[in-house]
């Protein structure tokens, strides 16, 4: 050790140091404070953790706008065996979703009005039938049904004639004088009926309806009255969620005590992200508090002092706080998974204290400076490993592990200045006689190093062994990528949700159709020929529904063609339809008047889209923007049921993509998966080279032996239980590097004085195994797949290490 440093770290400059590490807490707890009062806020959003995705401008824009669309609604069934009844229950639930949300009332002031914590709250959208009726009236030349359009192309207008007589003696006509002035056939009744999406939905009093089919023959059907409501606030903010969830007891306590038998069924991300944010709040506090209450007894069992306990609640709450400080400086805000990752500091940052005390119990003369000193190059290096293999997870593309990254290398930092600051100071009181912990750690040291086969032919054949073990391991192993595992939903509410989505037709998918061309029209026209095999797509069950443009906005050729057919109405038999329906044969000049004047009216994007009729369809169309010159379309999908046969349906269209933001962010996944196992080759490969410096090639190489050698079992494990791979193990894999390392990094520097490393080994190995064997029972997959593997790597890592001990006896003094 340079004699600068070990002049700074001798009993002279205790004082010193300490004096720093008070104005760097103080410092520390200031920033916090600036940044929480300045907006820092604990981020929810699942979503906000997931890696971004390469993509054209045009698909980013019209993934944008989908999730825009899709983002915070929620969807409401209220069933009934009486058909009232469960329309009665759908008003009630949206005049009372329609006030003001009750938990502002503390927060309003006079000039702030207290506002729902719903928007776009509907069922049947009445206003919007009204205006697609006013819009497309005026378009009435330029519509045609497919039938209308075989009968004139066959010239058989005769029929079409017929059809209109019918319609004028029906009693539930639609017919008036009105009508028959503008649309003497009545071809634009038919068109409008064609424009609203084909679903088994029926509409009483303002309100969708489906009646649900009896499951036995001695039962009667029921009836379901959909709502629908978009949260005004992103879902995944816990205030908006308290807000929305107020919002929605209420309503169904109105609805509740207006007919109690009525069954309320929902869906939405709603319900998902406070499933999601309630588990994880309650995992932060259960895995937190065990944790720490696990590493109480570990330091009174080994030591039976308070003050060790008081030196081990101060390096932890010390190492929070720089890690809590220090995250929040660098991303604005503290993600709740992050939390929960790194309720794991606990036994990680506990470490040094651990390697502390237990260095003072086997050397009880020495003081408090030159534990320190003993220890300095061993902590040194292991501060710089856990730094490199966190470094290492910084680099996948989840915020979120950049956030965990930096928390925890912030936070064993911050463990790291209080040992070499405050310790000398804090933890300067002689410890009480250790003897008894010490020999129970050499007596186990002793079991494993007698449980080394002797002859090198039994040594030959448990290598051999291993190595078929880890084989047959590696066989089984299997990745999944899916981003689904990134959260756990309860049965409840998927059942829930799988039930709406039944009631909705399959609802709609994240996944969606984009077609784009180079101009207006030649969107249109893709449409147009997309819509033949959408429909054949839900006649063969891939999706159950969709919804397109198309249907609202034809191509203008076919528009055209339907304009120019209707001259065989207007042009040529005019007198003989007006004749044959018996209408005043005064009307025909006003009759052609109104043809000739429609020569080219169009229905364009940007007439519909500017209209209240489409006002809905806004997100479905993309304009060009500024330095682009192509126009795009989007068709919702729902109810996917066979998404990889679906894609093929479309492979010979080149401007029609489907575009499946779930599979391109597992595709992403998977790439980091493989990049953050090369990673740890070459973490492992940097620490080999590091550790040569000090120890020696063949030293350094069974230092890093081991923590590799832990991972392959590891690995072998997950596979021999049919535990798919995922990003999650790999970047464990990761840290069980950073963290085994140390073991057996303090291990090969203590040479053959390891009765305190055995001991500080075993605390932190427990300490650590309590931490990340709780996060392996969370019920959120991707935690639990980061916890079963840290648990098993420190396990390995923790039963292998002492085994240095062998190799450390050949070894030559470097000191």
């Amino acid at each position: 050790m340079k004699p600068s440093l070990n002049r700074f770290l001798s009993h002279n400059t205790a004082k010193l140091r300490l004096f720093i590490w008070l104005t760097l807490i103080a410092i520390t707890l200031a920033t916090g404070l600036v940044l929480w009062q300045g907006g820092a806020r604990v981020q929810s959003d699942i979503l906000a953790m997931l890696p971004k995705v390469s993509e054209s401008p045009m698909t980013q824009r019209a993934m944008a706008q989908v999730e825009q669309q899709l983002a915070n609604r929620i969807y409401l069934g209220f069933i009934s065996g009486n058909e009232q009844s469960a329309i009665d229950a759908a008003k009630t639930a949206m005049a009372k979703l329609k006030l003001p949300s009750q938990h502002n009332t503390k927060k309003s002031t006079q000039n702030t009005a207290r506002k729902s914590a719903f928007i776009d709250i509907s069922s049947a959208d009445m206003a919007q039938a009204e205006a697609l009726n006013r819009y497309y009236f005026n378009h009435r030349f330029q519509l045609l049904t497919n039938e209308q359009q075989q009968l004139l192309e066959r010239g058989q207008w005769q029929q079409l004639t017929q059809a209109a007589l019918e319609k004028l003696y029906n009693a539930f006509s639609y017919a008036n004088s009105d009508l028959l002035t503008h649309d003497p056939l009545l071809l634009y009744p038919d068109n409008l009926i064609a424009l609203a999406p084909s679903q088994q939905l029926s509409v009483k009093q303002g309100v969708l309806l489906k009646t649900i089919a009896p499951k036995a023959l001695n039962q009667s059907p029921r009836f379901a009255a959909i709502v629908m409501a978009k949260g005004r606030d992103s879902a995944f903010n816990p205030n908006a969620q308290q807000l929305q969830l107020s919002a929605l007891t209420t309503a169904f306590d109105a609805v509740k005590q207006q007919d109690s038998d009525i069954e309320i069924i929902k869906a939405g991300a709603l319900f998902h992200a406070m499933a999601a944010t309630e588990n994880a709040k309650r995992e932060v506090s259960s895995i937190g508090l065990i944790s720490l209450l696990g590493v109480i007894a570990l330091v009174w069992f080994a030591f039976r002092s308070f003050m060790p306990l008081t030196i081990a609640l101060v390096t932890v709450s010390s190492s929070f706080l720089f890690a809590v400080v220090t995250t929040t400086a660098v991303f604005g805000e503290l993600h709740l998974l992050t939390l929960v990752f790194g309720t794991s500091l606990i036994g990680i940052s506990i470490d040094y204290c651990f390697h502390y005390y237990c260095e003072r119990l086997n050397h009880p003369s020495h003081s408090s400076d030159r534990v320190i000193q003993q220890i300095f190059i061993a902590i040194s290096l292991a501060l710089l490993t856990s730094v490199i293999a966190y470094s290492a997870i910084g680099l996948a593309p989840f915020p979120g592990m950049q956030q965990v990254a930096i928390f925890c290398a912030s936070g064993l930092v911050g463990a790291y200045l209080t040992l070499l600051l405050a310790y000398p100071t804090l933890a300067a009181r002689p410890l009480r006689d250790g003897n008894r912990a010490l020999d129970y750690a050499s007596s186990y040291q002793g079991f494993m190093l007698s449980l080394m086969p002797a002859g090198s032919s039994k040594r030959l054949l448990l290598a051999v062994g291993t190595c078929v073990f880890i084989t047959i391991g590696f066989t089984q192993l299997a990745a999944n990528d899916d981003i689904r595992q990134l959260q756990h939903t309860p049965a409840d509410i998927q059942a829930e949700e799988d039930e709406l989505r039944t009631l909705l037709s399959g609802g709609t998918d994240n996944q969606f159709l984009l077609v784009t061309g180079d101009s207006e029209q030649q969107v249109t026209d893709e449409l147009a020929q997309l819509e033949p095999l959408l429909k054949q797509a839900e006649q063969d069950n891939l999706i159950g529904n969709h919804l397109s443009l198309s249907r609202f906005l034809p191509s203008q050729s076919a528009q055209e063609r339907h304009y120019q057919l209707q001259g065989l109405i207007y042009r040529e038999h005019l007198d003989e339809i007006l004749a044959s329906l018996g209408l005043d044969p005064s009307i025909k000049g006003a009759l052609i008047e109104q043809y000739q004047a429609a020569k080219g009216n169009f229905i364009t994007a940007d007439s519909l889209l500017n209209h209240a009729a489409g006002e809905s369809f806004k997100p479905l169309w993309l304009s060009p923007q500024e330095g682009e010159s192509g126009y795009g379309a989007i068709v919702l999908l729902g109810g996917i049921t066979q998404l990889e046969a679906l894609t093929q349906r479309f492979d010979a269209l080149p401007h029609v993509e489907l575009v499946d933001k779930v599979g391109d962010i597992s595709t992403v996944m998977g790439h980091y998966r493989q990049i953050t196992l090369g990673l740890l080759a070459l973490a492992l490969l940097i620490a080999g080279i590091i550790f040569t410096f000090r120890f020696g090639i063949r030293l350094a190489a069974v230092v890093v032996a081991v923590p590799a050698l832990s991972a392959l079992l590891t690995l072998a494990c997950l596979g021999i239980s049919h535990n798919p791979l995922t990003l999650f193990h790999a970047l464990a894999l990761i840290l069980v590097f950073g963290i085994g390392i140390d073991y057996s990094l303090f291990f090969a520097e203590s040479k053959q004085q390891t009765r305190g490393v055995m001991m500080a080994v075993f605390m932190s190995a427990m300490s650590t195994l309590l931490a990340f064997g709780l996060l392996a029972f969370s019920q959120t997959p991707a935690i639990n797949a980061f916890g079963l593997t840290l648990m098993l790597g420190i396990g390995f890592t923790f039963l292998l290490s002492p085994f240095i001990q062998i190799f450390t006896r050949k070894s030559i003094d470097v000191d």
